[in-house]
């Protein structure tokens, strides 16, 4: 595990950037925290680096699924607050995603039994103003470390 001081919400969009550039499609990525953690901020730096551009990216917690294309592929980011069961992960494509997408999934304790063997987890952790940032790797991903 590697431990990241985030002291502002520039430096978990910073973050978000960073990962873009070691990540690629059918890579999953978990974003763990509570409500207001900055899961959907770092996901906005993350979905900006990766399509190379100034890409609104609103939250998904409507909508649930943003698709977005980059040079490297499509980026799906998903926010499962709503879910009431892991099935409806089905019903929104989750397996078709997995297979073509880099995947950037809040709320991935509402995926139960669909949860990926192979993932990085970033859990974001208030701090004072800030935040400390977890990240972590299973499967193929462990030992997933980013520099601090």
């Amino acid at each position: 595990m590697t431990a990241l001081s985030l002291p502002d919400p520039a430096s978990t969009e910073a973050l978000g950037a960073r990962l873009a550039g070691v990540l690629a499609p059918r890579d999953v990525v978990f974003l763990r925290g509570q409500l207001g953690a900055g899961k959907t901020t770092l996901a906005r730096g993350l979905i900006g680096a990766w399509t190379g551009g100034d890409e609104e990216a609103p939250s998904p917690t409507y909508t649930l699924v943003q698709t977005y294309e980059g040079p490297a592929g499509p980026l799906w980011h998903l926010d499962l607050y709503r879910l009431k069961s892991p099935e409806e992960a089905l019903e929104l494509g989750f397996e078709e995603g997995l297979d073509e997408a880099l995947m950037v999934i809040e709320w991935p304790e509402r995926l139960g039994v669909l949860t990926p063997a192979d993932r990085i987890e970033i859990a974001l952790i208030p701090a004072g103003a800030g935040r400390i940032a977890e990240v972590s790797g299973y499967g193929r991903h462990a030992g997933f470390t980013l520099d601090a």
